[in-house]
Formats: structure tokens, sequence, C-alpha cells
């Protein structure tokens, strides 16, 4: 059995971790700041909750692949021999349900295209040219998996990079050529990321990472396999960004596209620093914590360490962003949305409980809980429907952050009660 390490040791380990991912994590976040900052600057009215909606609905399409098929692949091919028959079986399994997922999920295009893209008013050369994006940042995810199983760290880092620059950089194009319409904006955004596919596939190809793929028969409990997490994620999609995507509807027609914009930019600069934060637990905290699994005592002293270590670090980030608000918000987006200020606290207050949360739901992960972790999406969706049906009529415009803040402070009480054994001492 493991021993639990010495605090000190724990925290380094962390630390040093949350470092080396660093550049990644900042590529993405510097690239995630100037498309907002040229949408809000030169879109025009709207623009930074149109760029939000755009997001949002290139998550619904990639959050099954991404979150569950891909974070199954680097699980299972991990400990494989490159080109071992167990290798190409895992990675067939993985290509037949990318390929299933974007089947359904084009049909849903084409069978309900209104409350999908609706609010872009697209043509039909819009709706196949988006398909196209999707399945080219799919094809991209699922190289990322590959290359992350294989420890290919170096080379992750400079496709994010590169991601992250043609993203903002096809946006800064277009609107520089005064493209009219800002959905071709987003489309030539989501086009430029799928495009990083090239120098990923050029990679997996040098380095031998594909080799016999489309021999031998797709296995059958590979996919049973994937589909556990498959699951996970489609708990994540229903529960987690079908939320986002029907309150940011319900707010633009509750609210003018002005209005709705002051929200969304403090929801942006959530979106920013918790991309960063996200980051780092995955990278660092998660893979500990599964190879603990089997520890329970390591387990619980390696939990409550980082707990211990990012209350407080988390509490005096966020406080600083609240104190630097009247600076921040005009420089990160435009001068009007200073005017956002008074929505600011909920928002950091809830996303300090989020944060803690996800220290804690990480377990359920780790353990493989299929059906708690669903049952905690449940839960967590219903209760901020219900925080938004009763703020929103009430509060306006400032019910959308109490309700976020309501929400993640009440399960943040929930999960602390089931998890106690992990953070308190025995």
């Amino acid at each position: 059995m493991t021993k639990p390490e010495p605090r000190a040791t724990v925290l380094g380990r962390f630390l040093r971790g949350s470092l080396g991912s660093g550049v990644a994590v900042l590529a993405r976040a510097a690239g995630a700041l100037t498309v907002n900052k040229l949408l809000a600057v030169y879109g025009g009215p709207g623009g930074l909750t149109l760029l939000a909606h755009f997001q949002n609905l290139m998550a619904l399409f990639t959050t099954l692949p991404n979150d569950g098929v891909h974070v199954g692949l680097v699980k299972y091919l991990a400990p494989l021999p490159t080109g071992s028959r167990g290798y190409r079986r895992w990675l067939q399994a993985g290509i037949v349900l990318n390929i299933s997922i974007l089947f359904l999920g084009c049909l849903l295009l084409v069978l309900v295209p209104t409350p999908l893209v609706g609010v872009f008013h697209p043509s039909a050369a819009w709706v196949v040219l988006f398909a196209v994006g999707i399945a080219l940042l799919t094809a991209y995810g699922l190289l990322v998996s590959v290359l992350l199983a294989a420890g290919e760290l170096r080379v992750y880092v400079g496709l994010t990079v590169a991601l992250s620059g043609l993203g903002a950089g096809a946006v800064a194009l277009l609107l520089a050529l005064h493209v009219p319409h800002l959905e071709w904006v987003l489309l030539a955004y989501l086009l430029a990321q799928g495009l990083t596919l090239v120098p990923a596939l050029r990679a997996c190809r040098r380095l031998g990472l594909l080799r016999g793929v489309g021999r031998g028969r797709v296995s059958r409990p590979a996919l049973l396999l994937l589909g556990k997490f498959l699951l996970m994620a489609l708990s994540v999609l229903l529960f987690g960004k079908a939320v986002d995507f029907a309150l940011r509807e319900v707010l633009i027609r509750r609210f003018t596209l002005g209005q709705t914009d002051l929200w969304q930019a403090v929801a942006k600069l959530s979106d920013n620093y918790t991309m960063v934060f996200s980051a780092i637990m995955s990278s660092v905290y998660y893979p500990r914590l599964a190879a603990l699994t089997n520890h329970p005592a390591a387990l619980r002293s390696y939990v409550r360490t980082v707990l211990l270590l990012l209350a407080p670090v988390l509490a005096g980030g966020l406080g600083a962003i609240y104190l630097l608000r009247d600076w921040l918000l005009p420089l990160l987006f435009e001068q009007h949305f200073a005017a956002a200020r008074g929505l600011l606290a909920p928002q950091l207050i809830g996303d300090w409980a989020k944060f803690l949360t996800w220290v804690l739901l990480f377990l359920l992960t780790a353990h493989a809980q299929v059906g708690r972790y669903v049952a905690a999406q449940v839960i967590s969706a219903i209760l901020y429907a219900g925080l938004l049906a009763v703020l929103l009529p009430h509060y306006q415009l400032l019910g959308a952050p109490l309700a976020h803040a309501a929400r993640f402070g009440i399960l943040l009480i929930g999960y602390g009660i089931y998890f106690q054994r992990y953070w308190k001492h025995a």
C-alpha cells in the first residue's frame, strides 16, 4: 500500500506539474482573450454574445468526442505498444465512435437547424461548412489524444499554440477585411482551428502512431468500454453545455443584445480563467488522482492537501480580479463593458465554489463511478434551472450570476458532506 506523501512533496509535485503545462495553457488563454477583444471592439452590439453562443454551439458537437471518446482513448492507449493489436483495436473503436457521433450531429443539424443555428440566420452553404469544421476539429482531437497517450507533450504544446493562433488570426483577418456578416467571421474561426488537423496528422505519421489502423475488425468490448466514458460526456453535454446554451437563448430573447453582452463579458472573463484551471487540473491533478485510486490513505491525503492549497489561493486570485474590475473589464473587452462591474461579485463567488466542487467531483471520474457522476450532473442542472426561474424575474440580468453563485454554493456544501472522508482528518 502506498503511504501518504509529506504535504511538501505533494505541493511540490502539483506546482511543478502546473508550471510544466503552462505554455499550452497560456497559448489557449491568449488566443481566447484576443478573440474576445476583437469581437468586443469590432463585432458590433452583441458581438461578444454571438461569439460565446457560437463557441457553445461548437461544444455541443465536440463534447461527446473530446470529453468521452478521447478521454477513454488516452487511458487505454497509454500502456500499450504503438501498432500492437490491442492498440489498433482501441484506436479503431475510437474512430468508429467519432464517425457515429459526427453522423448523428449532422443529422440533428439538418432535422432541427433553427434551435441550434437559427440565431445566426445561416445559409445552406454555412451549415455545410460548419459541419466540415466540426469534423476537422473532432479528427484533430482524436489525434491529440493519440499524441498524449504516447507522451508527446512537446508536440501537443506546439499544436495548441498553432490552434490558438490560427483561430485568432482568422477572426482578425476577416474583421480587417470588413466582412459584413459576423456569422462568417465565426465560421472562419472554426475552420481555421480545424486546419490544425494537418500538422497533427503529419506528427502522428512521423512518429508511427497510426500504423496498421485499418487492419483487423473493430473490437466490440473496446466499443463498450469507451461507451462508459461517452455516457459521462453525454451527461456533461445534456446537463451542462445544453443548459448554458439554453440560458443564453433565454437572455437574448429577454434582454437586448447589448444588455446580454454585459453578462456575457463577465461570463467570458470567467471562461478564460476557468479554462486555465480546468487544463491544469486535467493534466496535473486528475492523473495523480487516478494513480492513487487503489491507495485510500494516500488518496485522502492528496485530495486534502490540494483543497487546502487551492481554497485560499483561488480566493486570493478571484478577489484580486474583483479589486481590478474597473480596469480589467475595459482592458479585456471595451470601455462600455465597465458597466458589467455589478455582475462580477456573484460570478466570482460562484466560480470559487465551482472550482472546489470540481476537485471533489474528479473523484467520481477517477473511480469510474458513472451512475453517480451522471446523477451529480442532473442534480446540478435541475438546481440551476430552478434558481434561474426564481431569480431572473426578480433581479433581471443580475439573476444569472446570482443563480450561478447559489448553485455552486449549495453543491459545494452537498459535495463537502458527501466527500467528507477525503478532506477531514481521520
